[in-house]
């Protein structure tokens, strides 16, 4: 690979390190604000946001692990593993964008 590969590969790691470091900070926004009655969540966030945070780490450790085990450089680990966490954080962010304020 080239330098100049290198360079952009981990430019995109950056970017995709900033976008969910983003997104999970609206999630934690949305969350907190429907902790408040501010912000209409279903009853079992809660539950949900603890439960899916093992389920996101145990997979990135699996993809870092493989990708490890496959040779690839230490900028390809670290992309193998933000990948799931980057996919939960992406998800619940549109999830919980489209639930709104609640009515009182």
């Amino acid at each position: 690979m080239t330098k100049q590969n290198d360079l952009m590969t981990m430019w995109t790691l950056a970017f995709a390190t900033g976008k969910m470091v983003a997104e999970a900070q609206a999630v934690i926004g949305y969350r907190m604000m429907g902790m408040a009655g501010l912000w209409s969540v279903t009853p079992g966030e809660n539950a949900r946001m603890m439960d899916e945070k093992t389920d996101a780490f145990t997979q990135s450790a699996n993809a870092a692990t493989a990708a490890i085990l496959q040779g690839k450089s230490p900028v390809g680990v670290l992309t193998q593993a933000l990948a799931p966490i980057g996919k939960k954080t992406a998800s619940n962010v549109k999830r919980l964008s489209q639930r709104g304020f609640t009515k009182s």
